[in-house]
């Protein structure tokens, strides 16, 4: 549906190393290291060549969003099979910026240089796996320090003792418009921020050193919050709600994207041994419900609906009445990831039998 309509420097926001293409082209990476196809790797590497110069600097992005680290993923492989200088270059440039990072009084990072000392849920997956991932290639544990306190704040301040899900952000000054005077907490679960953060957990703990400690802790807090994500499982569809414990609201609404990064999570899990097979029917109902609200146009084009258009933090009228979008990148790249990592897993299970 991409590949055949847009080059992949006309990628949205055309121009911009932003999170949007950076997921997106995850899922394309995950798909070749399954397929071996050169086509998806050769498009990846023109999506980042569109942005890198060959002195390594990057083109277009904001310095101080975490959204605009995440695309530095994609570095990782390009380094890795080509060995161009201006991978290095750009990844060290990125890395610097994280070990640089603006943080509140409790070593939390700002979500983005115009919101001072809010912690945003989505910020552990833009900058946490490029952070672990550097500091494993290039054999500096720092960066495990750095973002496992990112994690240990999220999960001090942001995680509900009594559903077990996490809020969508904390602002240590307490003076956001959404913020809990007393609390500094925002008021909803918002469905993506919590797919950003189950997802990220796993892609991290697996930098981690097989004996550092902290690798248990934090397998340990997502097996927690996949077991509460399963309570608000919507029973007939299989998917998960746009704020996710209020599927009793008339107005709120299932949505896709959430819910593919929930199932992502559910399978990497399992495959890894951290939840046993008792859970894989979770993660079928999941997939299922995601497959059957996909949709063809009349060339047979697939077009991935229900998926939220960007968010910042507000109140549920908020997150009810944010649009939709079709094929929206951050969206599609979801759904791959957990295409990828559901067949990966089946894979596994019969290789087994």
């Amino acid at each position: 549906a991409i590949i055949n309509k847009t080059p992949p420097e006309d990628l949205p926001p055309k121009g911009h190393f932003h999170y949007h293409q950076g997921v997106f082209l995850l899922g394309m990476e995950y798909v070749y290291k399954i397929s071996k196809e050169e086509k998806y790797f050769e498009y990846i590497k023109k999506w980042v060549d569109s942005l890198i110069y060959e002195d390594g600097c990057i083109a277009n992005y904001i310095s101080d969003e975490l959204d605009d680290i995440q695309p530095g993923m994609l570095l990782f492989d390009l380094y890795d099979k080509t060995g161009e200088d201006k991978y290095k270059i750009a990844l060290k440039h990125l890395a610097s910026l994280i070990k640089g990072w603006k943080t509140n009084g409790e070593g939390g990072f700002w979500h983005k240089g115009n919101t001072p000392n809010q912690m945003w849920l989505d910020g552990i997956y833009m900058g946490g796996p490029f952070a672990v991932k550097y500091g494993q290639l290039f054999n500096d544990p720092s960066y495990f320090d750095l973002i496992y306190h990112q994690i240990t704040v999220m999960k001090n301040r942001m995680r509900d003792e009594k559903t077990g899900l996490f809020y969508h952000g904390w602002d240590y000054s307490k003076q956001a418009d959404w913020a809990n005077p007393e609390t500094g907490l925002s008021s909803e679960f918002w469905g993506r921020a919590i797919g950003w953060y189950v997802m990220a957990l796993l892609d991290i703990e697996e930098c981690l050193p097989t004996e550092d400690h902290r690798r248990q802790e934090i397998i340990d807090i997502e097996i927690d919050l996949i077991k509460s994500l399963i309570d608000y499982q919507d029973k007939q569809s299989g998917i998960w709600y746009q704020v996710v414990d209020k599927p009793e609201k008339k107005d709120n609404w299932v949505e896709v994207s959430c819910s593919s990064l929930y199932v992502y999570a559910i399978c990497k899990a399992i495959r890894k041994g951290y939840l046993d097979q008792t859970f894989m029917i979770y993660a079928q109902k999941g997939y299922h419900g995601v497959i059957d609200r996909l949709g063809y146009d009349h060339n047979g084009t697939l077009l991935v609906k229900d998926v939220c258009i960007g968010t910042g933090i507000s109140n549920y009228d908020y997150y009810i009445n944010r649009p939709t979008s079709v094929n929206d990148l951050h969206g599609l790249g979801a759904l791959i990831l957990m295409c990828c990592e559901y067949g990966c897993l089946f894979e596994e299970m019969e290789e087994a039998i």
